[in-house]
């Protein structure tokens, strides 16, 4: 039996709530280079070049990438052998979140009741997903969520008549609506099967890959190249200027469903792309 005191995960969130926030991840950063490379318009190469040279500051002098320093999702992999003394887990990442926010001097962008509207001031609560695993490490990967990209995300009920085609067709036109509003060049989450709300962290938890890996399933990754494929044909391109480059990456996740259903959700994040990931 490991124990992990909430202390340390604490400590762990606060500083990873910074890192995601100053520093662009290499899988994140080496994707918008080759993006970069592939563009053969002036307006689309120079704005790509713009992005990373903004994430190289920021990591330079310990500023946010964007002015939305993001909703913080945490996925948190418990171990079986593992015992967490000093308080609960969530109270342990919410006080992480808010030293992070205080020392890393970055927004607050939670509200505390989404009728009243309120801002809770230090960006707490975060959302918290949990899953018990085998081991003794607690695995933690957190996402700084920004609200313009989340406000494109969609789910939709298919029937299992609209296959893969419905499938494709209903991501593509959810990236092709989000337009320049998401700041792309995008990452786009997919969730295909599981229940209605299962679906929908399927699509969160695909962010967590590395950028562009695809699916160990031959026919899942055959499905993300051809929405990412479609979704670049768009030419929407970079911040929707225009140009080859619209998406980076389209990552998914399936599960399995009901014989009834095709439950589909598509979350999309920006080219920031906030995620950094501990273990403890």
């Amino acid at each position: 039996m490991k124990t992990i005191t909430t202390d340390q995960i604490r400590d762990a969130v606060a500083e990873l709530s910074q890192r995601a926030n100053f520093s662009l991840g290499a899988d994140m950063r080496a994707a918008l280079g080759t993006a970069a490379a592939a563009e053969t318009t002036d307006l689309a190469r120079n704005t790509l070049a713009r992005i990373i040279r903004n994430a190289d500051l920021a990591a330079e002098r310990s500023l946010p990438m964007c002015q939305d320093t993001g909703l913080v999702v945490v996925f948190a992999d418990v171990g079986q052998d593992v015992r967490i003394t000093g308080g609960t887990l969530r109270e342990a990442v919410n006080e992480g979140v808010r030293r992070g926010w205080k020392a890393g001097y970055l927004r607050a962008s939670v509200t505390g009741d989404p009728i009243l509207r309120k801002n809770t001031g230090d960006n707490t609560p975060a959302v918290v997903h949990t899953e018990l695993v085998p081991g003794e490490t607690l695995r933690l990967r957190l996402l700084a969520k920004g609200g313009g990209c989340e406000n494109m995300s969609a789910f939709r009920m298919l029937t299992p008549a609209d296959g893969r085609d419905g499938v494709v067709a209903f991501v593509v036109e959810t990236a092709k609506r989000a337009g320049p509003n998401a700041c792309p060049p995008i990452v786009v989450g997919v969730g295909v099967g599981g229940s209605f709300e299962y679906s929908a962290v399927l699509a969160k938890k695909s962010l967590l890959r590395r950028v562009g890996e695809r699916s160990p399933l031959p026919h899942v990754a055959e499905l993300e190249e051809e929405i990412l494929r479609q979704i670049n044909a768009s030419g929407i391109g970079p911040q929707g200027y225009g140009g080859k480059t619209t998406s980076l990456a389209v990552q998914v996740e399936t599960a399995a469903c009901h014989v009834a259903s095709l439950p589909v959700s598509v979350n999309i994040e920006c080219h920031a792309h906030r995620h950094q990931e501990v273990e403890l």
